[in-house]
């Protein structure tokens, strides 16, 4: 049984997941105008990925007794200055989404609710490896800078882009 509190902390997280797969589906929508089809591909696959997200705490709360609330979100960001400063916003953005995460996790420590704490535990190796993901991205962008010929070949290899983090890799 959830307590109020937990209860009230999973739904914001759902709403958080909700606006993060809102947030790739724009960008997505942005790069695809743009002409950057591999981007366009990769941020429509993360916007699945994070509405999966969303999906699996809405399941959870209903299972442990609590209402999960579907709620209004905050429309996101359409526009943006380049791929660049895209993929900063998302970087920033995960690092928002682990700190909510985190926080979580430490209310489900103080209301002794070890089997959400358990739960949590796929979500705080899930963030791990999207701040990871959105770091290298962010390295290649680097490397790149104002290279036409760079970023044409970014565009073809980012939906190829694999992170393995070492919070998900199993030891040697």
């Amino acid at each position: 049984m959830l307590s109020k509190t937990i209860e009230k902390a999973l739904n914001n997280q759902i709403k958080i997941e909700a606006e993060s797969s809102q947030i790739y589906l724009a960008m997505a929508c942005w790069a695809e105008v743009k002409g950057l089809e591999g981007v366009a591909g990769f941020m429509y696959d993360q916007s699945q990925e994070e509405r999966d997200h969303m999906l699996k705490l809405v399941k959870f709360v209903n299972e442990r007794g609590g209402h999960a609330q579907i709620s209004e979100l905050s429309a996101p960001n359409v526009t943006f200055n380049s791929f660049k400063a895209m993929f900063e916003k998302l970087f920033e953005h995960e690092v928002f989404v682990s700190s909510s995460i985190n926080e979580l996790v430490h209310i489900s420590l103080q209301e002794k609710d070890y089997a959400t704490h358990n739960f949590l535990q796929w979500y705080v190796a899930e963030q791990i490896e999207e701040e990871a993901m959105a770091r290298t991205i962010l390295d290649k962008i680097n490397l790149i800078g104002d290279d036409k010929g760079g970023l044409y070949l970014f565009d073809r290899d980012i939906q190829q882009l694999t992170i393995t983090s070492a919070s998900i890799e199993a030891p040697k």
